[in-house]
């Protein structure tokens, strides 16, 4: 994995978990990024869950300006639209960490989702006021839990100072694993639960696109050159991407509010113009 021996990471303040943007709780604190490299000068580590979305990939953007030397890992737990492993695989490539990119195989384990389910079908059609209300079908039980807990071991191993997860509470306000709540609660197993939390510097929960619309993650990650063009999004698992599955439409509303076209194709025309998909 490229550790020396006796390499420590660079103390950093360590406040709980917080977004990148302004918090809503006067308890958090926003994050201004790695200060400290230490006498080696060695950039601290983080791992960045990457799926191959636009909103991991938007992390692993984020964590790559902010100086953190990246260790990408990225699940495959037999989600209909697999093809997004080999867009995580491109995103690491693209940030030269394709050697340290890890591809975790959870097999069949989780289910009870339309995305991983074959007697279930993925919502498609949906307006965006349907797709905000309730938890969908597409909600994956435990998903991020398990996520976090394999990338917070990774993260105590490699002596990495944070962990990256692009979960966003605006466009999938159903899913209850992706609220800051649930990202405090975690912060608190980390804190309590390893080593690194009780005894060393810690491991820091960043979640910079918690509080942001699908528009200003975009903006964000094409002022830092995020690959945009190497992701995939689509729960179909198609290319063109299907245009009408909750998460292309949450996509294609992005960039359309944000003023700007999305680099992948779709199989539904598009017009890019800002306003609500067709």
């Amino acid at each position: 994995m490229g550790e020396k021996e006796g390499e420590t990471r660079p103390a950093t303040s360590r406040p709980a978990f917080s977004p990148e943007v302004e918090p809503q709780s006067p308890s958090w604190a926003p994050w201004q990024g790695p200060t400290n490299l230490g006498l080696e000068h060695r950039a601290p580590r983080a791992v960045v869950i990457l799926s191959g979305g636009l909103d991991s990939t938007t992390c692993m953007a984020i964590a790559d300006h902010e100086g953190y030397e990246l260790y990408p890992i990225t699940f495959s737990y037999g989600q209909k639209h697999a093809l997004e492993l080999e867009s995580a695989k491109q995103v690491a490539a693209h940030y030269r960490v394709g050697d340290r990119h890890r591809v975790v195989d959870l097999g069949n384990f989780i289910r009870g989702s339309s995305l991983t389910d074959p007697d279930q079908s993925i919502p498609v059609g949906r307006s965006l006021e349907e797709i905000g209300t309730g938890v969908p079908s597409t909600y994956v039980p435990g998903r991020n839990t398990v996520f976090l807990s394999l990338a917070l071991s990774f993260a105590e191993r490699i002596d990495a100072g944070a962990i990256f997860i692009g979960v966003n509470a605006l466009d999938y306000s159903g899913y209850p694993d992706c609220r800051p709540e649930f990202l405090q609660a975690f912060q608190r197993v980390i804190d309590t639960g390893t080593v690194a939390g009780t005894e060393g510097a810690g491991i820091r929960l960043k979640a910079p696109l918690v509080h942001l619309t699908k528009a200003e993650i975009i903006r964000w990650g094409s002022q830092l050159g995020a690959p945009y063009a190497l992701t995939h999004s689509c729960y179909q698992g198609t290319v063109p991407a299907c245009g009408v599955c909750d998460s292309c439409r949450l996509r294609i509303q992005g960039f359309r509010e944000a003023g700007l076209v999305d680099p992948i194709p779709y199989a539904v025309p598009i017009a890019w113009q800002a306003g609500r998909p067709n």
